[in-house]
């Protein structure tokens, strides 16, 4: 579970140091406190993406850590050991954002890509948003809630892996029968193609070495003769070589060294220069007496890189890449020419992909069927309970015959509900009341969380458009939830947070120079004045803290 936020420079937040309970947890405030900035933060830390609007003004950088227990979370303790990340059981999280927009992620002082801490941050936490209602409109969503609470992920995982094998061989075999009507055609390019790329010696091919031969061999007439001059001066000039002129320097700072002890210093260097000099003058001449002029190898040459020049134009790439078009155009003649062997055989593993893929998808859809018989029951009653006495809920999955195969099974699924008695089941979409889809919105995130391992949920305001009775018992159905778990709810509403075993206040500090919020826990007289100030009203009378401390003696926590 969560143990402890802390936030450094986050938007509206300076500094904050937030401890957490097991059990159910609420956040409250007046609206514009800054209640969703702390699930802004959180979202941070688990993977979102960052943004320098975040980085309180004046700041350089903001910081979120949060820690977790992992006592009940035995799946998170062993990914952190398959992907190196372990220390102890411990699980801290870091994320810094800069005031130019990097970020940077941390898990257990390690640093990482958001793509490895997003797959941590969906084992630790789940985040029911305020507008889930809306997501839930969507096929691919509900089909994921079935599927989640049905625990199909092993099966969909296998599904998916035989569909992506399939599809690949299905893709491969359309291309082979496709190229079959123009096969003779192809074969006489790919022929006539090939046996132009094969003049260049493939084997042998090293372009580089062509370009820079040629090169030399154009230009050794200049090579030889600047080649001699330089010879002339280095060493063979009798009157002012520089091997001579250095003899002589040598010679006269040995004279000097006899009354200087300091210049034989510089005389080794000077004649560890005569020496390197005369091994680069014989290496220069041995170089210039092996240049010989061949102007047909030069003809040679200019003939061929001409013709590589132009098969690299005709191909459209570069002379490097030739060997590998080559061995491209190659592969495709060899398949071509047993285009019947390979698209027997790629018949053959169609089938077999095919038939594999249906038996799975059987699977999916007879296990789909069996929880969705479940999952409509429990909803049908959880938006019973919510104030709907004649709400039902149904699942209605369709399996077509003649379904073609697709990534996540051949299953048309879509959630309706009939909210009135005599009236046919609609989809949710076409749901008329925004109240009413709220509380079945509400009911399907709770129903699907009962059988989930995530050991931390957080629902932000998902109570909205809800209240009076209905509300204690979304209360109350988040308190059972979090038997088990840990639940954190943002809420306006004071039946549910009378339901909170613990209840954290936000409040906004405008006396300095830049706006800040704080977060502090309640004591159980800070809590009655706190639902009170939830229940309404311009002033807080007597009856007011009276309804409100009843209200937390029905959730059973007051301590009077």
């Amino acid at each position: 579970m969560l143990l402890n936020l802390n936030i450094i420079d986050l938007a509206v937040v300076d500094a904050l140091d937030l401890d957490l309970d097991p059990g159910m947890s609420v956040l409250t405030g007046e609206t514009g406190a800054g209640k969703s900035i702390l699930l802004t933060a959180l979202g941070l830390a688990l993977g979102d993406r960052s943004d320098s609007g975040y980085v309180r003004p004046g700041s350089k950088r903001a910081e979120v850590n949060i820690e977790f227990d992992l006592a009940k979370a035995p799946l998170v303790k062993q990914w952190l050991i398959d992907n190196e990340l372990d220390d102890d059981g411990q699980c801290m999280i870091r994320r810094t954002i800069s005031d130019d927009g990097r970020s940077k992620a941390y898990i257990n002082n390690r640093p990482v890509n958001l793509q490895t801490l997003q797959g941590l941050s969906r084992q630790l936490v789940e985040i029911h948003g305020q507008h889930a209602h809306l997501t839930l409109l969507d096929s691919e969503e509900q089909r994921r809630l079935l599927d989640g609470f049905a625990g199909n992920q092993a099966l969909l995982d296998k599904l998916n892996s035989c569909y992506q094998d399939w599809k690949q061989a299905h893709k491969q075999l359309q291309q082979l029968l496709k190229a079959g009507s123009d096969q003779v055609e192809r074969e006489e390019l790919l022929t006539y193609q090939l046996d132009e790329l094969q003049q260049l010696d493939l084997e042998n091919f090293d372009y580089q070495a062509l370009a820079d031969e040629h090169h030399k061999l154009a230009n050794l007439g200049k090579i030889l003769s600047v080649g001699q001059q330089q010879l002339d001066i280095l060493y063979d000039n009798d009157q002012q070589s520089v091997a001579d002129m250095l003899g002589h320097v040598i010679h006269a700072i040995n004279e000097l060294a006899q009354y200087a002890g300091e210049l034989n210093g510089v005389s080794e260097l000077l004649s560890d220069a005569e020496i390197q000099i005369g091994e680069a003058t014989q290496q220069l001449r041995r170089f210039l007496e092996n240049q010989e002029a061949d102007p047909q190898q030069l003809v040679w040459l200019e003939n061929q890189i001409g013709v590589i020049q132009s098969l690299s134009r005709k191909h459209k790439i570069q002379p490097e890449e030739l060997p590998e078009l080559a061995a491209r155009l190659a592969t495709e003649l060899d398949n071509l020419s047993h285009s019947s062997e390979r698209i027997e055989s790629l018949n053959a593993d169609c089938e077999r992909l095919l038939s594999q893929y249906r038996k799975l998808a059987g699977e999916l859809s007879a296990s789909r069927r069996q929880a969705g018989a479940e999952l409509q029951q429990r909803i049908s009653d959880a938006i019973k309970e919510l104030g709907m006495p004649h709400g039902e809920f149904l699942v209605n999955l369709r399996t077509p015959e003649d379904a073609e195969a697709q990534r996540n099974g051949v299953d048309s699924i879509e959630f309706l509900v009939s909210t009135n008695p005599g009236l046919p089941a609609k989809p949710l979409a076409k749901v008329a009341s925004g109240g009413e889809l709220s509380r079945i919105s509400l009911a399907i995130q709770v129903t699907t969380s009962t059988d989930k391992t995530t050991p931390t949920m957080i629902f932000d305001e998902v109570d909205s458009g809800i209240g009076g009775g209905i509300a204690e018992i979304v209360g109350q159905k988040l308190r059972r939830l979090s038997v088990n778990r840990q639940v954190l709810c943002v809420t306006h509403l004071p039946q549910v947070a009378s339901q909170a075993h613990q209840h954290l206040f936000v409040a906004k500090n405008q006396k300095a120079a830049v706006t800040s919020s704080t977060v502090r826990r309640l004591s159980d007289d800070e809590r009655v004045n706190e639902v009170a100030r939830m229940l309404g009203g311009v002033t807080i009378t007597e009856n007011t803290l009276a309804h409100a401390r009843e209200m937390l003696v029905s959730g059973g926590l007051a301590r009077d």
